[in-house]
């Protein structure tokens, strides 16, 4: 029996409980072989922002801007909740140029790690950052303009170097699921400001209490940053981080060059980076990412980042915390790319990723 929830928008929970087999909103392949879901809660909610108002007086007739408000750079969040529910609940907050739908059903239309782990018992919040997605009401001007560069992000994901995949990736190679790779990517709806998006994570940690925080490439940083504002942070894993690696005044290594571009390190006062070593964290990273400088941007840019990412562990640990760097060719799971919570074989990657939360004692 194949039963779908079209949109969460149009839900009616039924005596608090929801029988769902799929909770994505557009699904054009379904898992047979899954089990239903049992939801408690499911429903969505914008947090964090500010309010800006045009000073004078709201004028009904001639409906100028004077006196009038705009809310603007909160994040939307859309979750979902278990019947049995685990301790803590999973925030999953997406990368550059993505929303909340890097979480959800894979570009093959397999199940993401929405499902994944609602399935292995965790609640889990989907982030569309401020300024993108749902959460695109922002108090900043922004443009779009519409250049094409699919083919280097292709390269830069690490699928291949176009038109060829890597022999041994773990991506849908036929043209429907790069159809869908493709148009999951979408625009900033204004500039990216680091300290916006970590106020509306910590106003997200705030209102739902302590859990642990899913990063991806770019949110990485960002990542590290909402955790020094919020307790309630526990742990992170982080996919890929790209930037924004942050080290105690007087420690941070020198910039790291390669054909992509320079990649600086941040440095910020001791007893903020000290707060960083107080919840245990890991680092993912996937496959095709060479040991020597290459003159292909696309794959050079994640050498230096590999790089910094294990300098970074390592001072952590040198202060007294908790820090894992998996590269995963190295404990013999190959071809991986920049995404892979929705690779070919996410659901071994996400085994992982719950063996470690079981490990640290945070199931």
């Amino acid at each position: 029996m194949i039963s779908i929830i079209r949109s969460y928008r149009s839900l009616t929970l039924v005596a608090s409980t929801v029988l769902v087999l799929s909770a994505c909103s557009t699904i054009y392949k379904t898992n047979d072989s899954a089990s239903p879901l049992m939801l408690a809660e499911q429903g969505s909610f914008a947090v964090g922002g500010t309010v800006i108002q045009k000073e004078g007086e709201f004028d009904p007739i001639k409906l100028t801007s004077a006196g009038q408000t705009l809310h603007g750079d909160h994040a939307f969040v859309f979750y979902q909740i278990p019947v049995n529910e685990r301790k803590y609940p999973l925030v999953m907050w997406h990368g550059f140029g993505q929303f909340s739908k890097t979480w959800e059903s894979t570009p093959d239309g397999r199940e993401g790690y929405q499902n994944i782990f609602l399935r292995k018992g965790y609640g889990v919040y989907l982030i569309d950052q401020p300024r993108r997605g749902n959460a695109a009401k922002g108090t900043q001007p922004g443009s779009y303009e519409p250049i094409p560069n699919e083919q280097m992000w292709f390269n830069t994901f690490r699928v291949g170097t176009w038109p060829d995949y890597f022999p041994n990736v773990q991506f849908p190679t036929d043209e429907a699921s790069l159809e869908q790779y493709f148009r999951q990517m979408v625009p900033d709806v204004g500039p990216i400001n680091i300290n916006v998006n970590a106020d509306a994570v910590e106003a997200l940690f705030t209102k739902i209490g302590d859990g642990i925080l899913v990063t991806h490439s770019h949110s990485g940083g960002m990542g590290w940053q909402a955790a020094t504002q919020s307790q309630h942070i526990k742990a992170i894993v982080s996919y890929e981080p790209g930037s924004n690696f942050v080290f105690p005044e007087g420690e941070a290594p020198a910039p790291k060059q390669s054909s992509s571009g320079l990649l600086t390190a941040v440095e910020v006062p001791l007893d903020d980076f000290n707060k960083l070593t107080q919840i245990p964290i890991v680092i993912y990273y996937g496959d095709n990412i060479p040991e020597k400088p290459s003159e292909l941007p696309g794959e050079d840019g994640w050498r230096i980042r590999l790089e910094m990412a294990y300098e970074w562990a390592d001072t952590i640990n040198r202060h007294g915390g908790d820090a894992t760097v998996i590269h995963l060719p190295k404990i013999g799971i190959y071809g991986n790319t920049h995404f892979p919570f929705s690779d070919l074989n996410n659901n071994e990657i996400a085994t992982l990723m719950s063996d470690w939360l079981h490990e640290k004692g945070l199931d």
